[in-house]
């Protein structure tokens, strides 16, 4: 089953998607909607609401309440630049 997502040596799955993608995709929508992102980079929008709640949660990403939308954003420092892969 060539369909079949890779797993890492510690059993998890390795996205298709990477990081740096994702978050480029933030950089050019920025304010981004979690469904604008997941278009972008070709993942559904609760796959796209996942990474994004994992790149929040390790500080490359912030999230912010417009209107009743949630939108993500860069923080403004560069360290978020340096975070790996989650």
């Amino acid at each position: 089953m060539s369909d079949t997502p890779e797993r890492d040596g510690e059993g998890k799955f390795t996205p298709k998607v990477p990081d740096e993608e994702i978050l480029d995709a933030v950089r050019d929508l920025e304010p981004a909607g979690t469904a604008d992102v997941g278009e972008v980079v070709g993942l559904a929008r609760q796959n796209a609401g996942y990474r994004l709640q994992r790149l929040a949660e390790a500080g490359r990403v912030s999230r912010s309440k417009v209107g009743g939308s949630l939108v993500w954003s860069l923080p403004d420092d560069d360290s978020a630049e340096e975070g790996g892969e989650l």
